[in-house]
């Protein structure tokens, strides 16, 4: 919570929402609920600190799972490959997903600036410390 803040008020601190994505994806993959409920609360105050829907991204990242990220576990074999289009389909998909359920529901639509770009290096660079740290890999296997 404390980082989040943090984050809406220092703009070069990113709000780490691709790394939420990848513990997202590593907790229903190993049937973590503890873990689950622990991202899927970050991501509410994520929501909460950004103005966006409520649970959007929740649903975002499990019809990302189910429907994108297991097709291109089977067909790219490139792991680092594969991290870096996690962090841009976590950052500009959510983006458009949000800007289609502003249009829905008749809102603002959210806002995109150039420190995306900056968030989406940050954090491809800290999904790969972490999976050096880790043993046994993110979430992919080579």
């Amino acid at each position: 919570m404390i980082y989040e803040s943090l984050s809406s008020i220092y703009l070069f601190l990113p709000p780490l929402f691709a790394v939420l994505f990848v513990i997202f994806i590593n907790a229903i993959k190993n049937d973590d609920t503890v873990t689950l409920l622990a991202a899927s609360l970050a991501l509410i105050l994520f929501e909460a600190q950004k103005d966006y829907i409520l649970f959007s991204s929740i649903v975002y990242f499990t019809f990302i799972y189910r429907f994108l990220v297991l097709k291109l576990d089977k067909y790219i074999q490139c792991v680092n490959c594969v991290k870096f289009l996690l962090v841009l389909i976590a950052y500009i998909g959510y983006y458009l997903f949000a800007l289609v359920l502003s249009q829905m529901f008749l809102l603002n639509p959210p806002d995109l600036n150039l420190y995306v770009i900056y968030y989406i290096i940050i954090e491809f660079v800290i999904i790969l410390i972490f999976q050096d740290w880790n043993s046994k890999g993110i979430w992919l296997e080579a």
